[in-house]
């Protein structure tokens, strides 16, 4: 089974990418909703949010996601201890997952736009990073979330800031920049995952 990160930041297309793949008949973990799942459906989770963070981000048996945000966004350690519980989840869940397909299929795909910082890139054969000019990506975003270009851009940089120490040994680059057309880029990494 090879596992295949489709990453790029915020704008890029991956989740173009994404569509396209699964429409393909492939199948396609994606971090993001499968984080938002875990956290809100996972005892443990909430049980190690509610001692390492504070008993005030659940509420219920439901995580106050308002509440939790208010407190980790404003302290650095708190934000990496909430990163280490979820990514944590997801990398255990991920693993199962890709474990069920494994009789049915030799290429499966996960959606992630922060590969490095959740220590995905370590379960990973390869990884398909989508890029697309930055003006390009502003406007894409401020269109689909009615952000302003400075909201935008702050995000971008937010994520372009993390620096992976070793980036991934087998990178390869999916431009997304509506000039040239995705389709061709997929088939011709498939083809090439395949021969692996």
């Amino acid at each position: 089974m090879r596992i295949i990160a489709i990453t790029g930041g915020i704008g890029s297309g991956k989740s173009i990418v994404s569509r396209v793949v699964e429409a393909m008949g492939y199948q396609v973990y994606d971090c993001d909703s499968q984080a938002k799942r875990l956290m809100d459906e996972s005892d443990r989770i909430k049980q190690d949010i509610t001692r390492r963070i504070g008993e005030s981000c659940v509420k219920s048996g439901r995580i106050d996601r308002a509440e939790l945000a208010g407190i980790v966004f404003g302290c650095e350690e708190k934000l990496a201890t909430l990163n280490s519980i979820v990514h944590g989840a997801v990398r255990e869940h991920l693993a199962m997952w890709a474990a069920t397909l494994e009789s049915r299929a030799t290429i499966c795909f996960v959606e992630t736009a922060i590969l490095y910082q959740s220590g995905l890139d370590a379960m990973v054969n390869e990884v398909w990073e989508v890029t697309a000019p930055t003006e390009l990506r502003v406007e894409r975003v401020m269109k689909r979330n009615g952000l302003t270009a400075g909201q935008v851009k702050a995000r971008i940089d937010s994520q372009d800031s993390f620096q992976a120490t070793s980036p991934h040994h087998c990178v390869h680059l999916i431009v997304n920049d509506d000039d040239r057309a995705v389709l061709p880029q997929i088939e011709r990494l498939l083809t090439a995952a395949m021969s692996h």
